[in-house]
């Protein structure tokens, strides 16, 4: 994929970023913490859905608990909000020092048989820095499927951000056609297999944190179509801007074998425990239930 280009009317926001992404991470925190207090306290960014989502998603908590949540994820956004201006000038060493892959041999043993690897993640912790923090723990190339932005100069930031390093970037309508090609080519193929599916493309409806929630199945007919072995992202962040991730192979139980898609009934299960070991660094100011599951409709 070329390099986008830039608007010249964007020019000056595209410096300002550019100068932000070069600042020492003690100075981007300042800015965090800056931002966070505009989000949660000035402007109250989408709080009736977080706290909408909290309520659902923890109904066994008291609600001081799930303010505490709340507080706490609004900090971990905004973190990731300068992480990710941040991924624009970084360097590969500083991010190979934040970025930690504890068990790449579990890839490596697919892709050294010549397989393509599925990995599935969801909005756990900073996902945008493991792909690029990824790129030294293994010796095939990684790519990532993607929605573009509509805003055409965000899209040019944010795709250069993410492949600056050596992630490649796959438009989600062009994943089959891509994959088609290098059918023969070992890599890593990661997937955000947590986003909400325009309701008419809806095809696989299960419980997601005592919800109603419909998800993508692509990642599971990929999987079979293309014979991958399929992978659960597990993040964990260790301390401000530093993370861990660990592949788990997605092993569907009994249960999850007898419903319509296994994977990702599994997948569903995994990230649903994940959630509750790690409830503030998943993204609930996404409206993931906004969908209603049709009468009659089964799993």
């Amino acid at each position: 994929m070329t390099k986008l280009q830039i608007p010249r009317r964007f020019y000056p926001l595209w410096y300002l970023l550019q100068g932000i992404a070069r600042l020492p991470f003690g100075v981007l925190y300042l800015l965090s913490d800056v931002l966070y207090f505009l989000l949660y306290y000035v402007t109250g960014y989408r709080k009736k859905v977080v706290f909408k989502n909290l309520q659902n998603a923890f109904p066994e908590k008291t609600e001081a608990e799930r303010l505490s949540i709340a507080k706490q994820f609004y900090r971990n956004l905004t973190d990731i909000v300068v992480e990710t201006i941040k991924l624009a000038a970084i360097s590969p060493e500083e991010l190979h020092k934040r970025v930690k892959i504890l068990n790449p041999e579990v890839i490596s043993a697919a892709t050294n048989q010549g397989k393509i690897a599925l990995a599935l993640g969801g909005h756990q912790c900073n996902w945008e820095w493991a792909p690029s923090g990824g790129i030294p723990f293994f010796n095939c190339p990684i790519d990532v499927v993607y929605k573009p932005l509509s805003n055409s100069f965000f899209e040019a930031f944010i795709w250069q951000a993410r492949t600056r390093l050596g992630p490649n970037m796959v438009r989600m309508k062009d994943t089959l056609r891509y994959l088609i090609q290098r059918k023969n080519q070992p890599r890593l193929f990661c997937m955000l297999s947590d986003q909400t599916p325009p309701k008419s493309e809806i095809q696989y409806w299960t419980t997601f944190m005592h919800q109603d929630a419909g998800f993508f199945v692509g990642g599971e007919k990929l999987a079979a179509s293309f014979h991958m072995p399929v992978f659960f992202i597990h993040a964990q962040r260790v301390g401000r801007g530093w993370y861990n991730f660990k592949f788990i192979p997605i092993e569907p139980s009994e249960a999850a074998r007898q419903t319509a898609f296994p994977v990702t009934e599994q997948f569903t299960r995994m990230l649903e425990n994940w959630i509750q070991e790690n409830p503030a660094d998943y993204l609930w100011s996404h409206r993931r239930w906004k969908h209603q599951r049709p009468v009659g409709e089964a799993s």
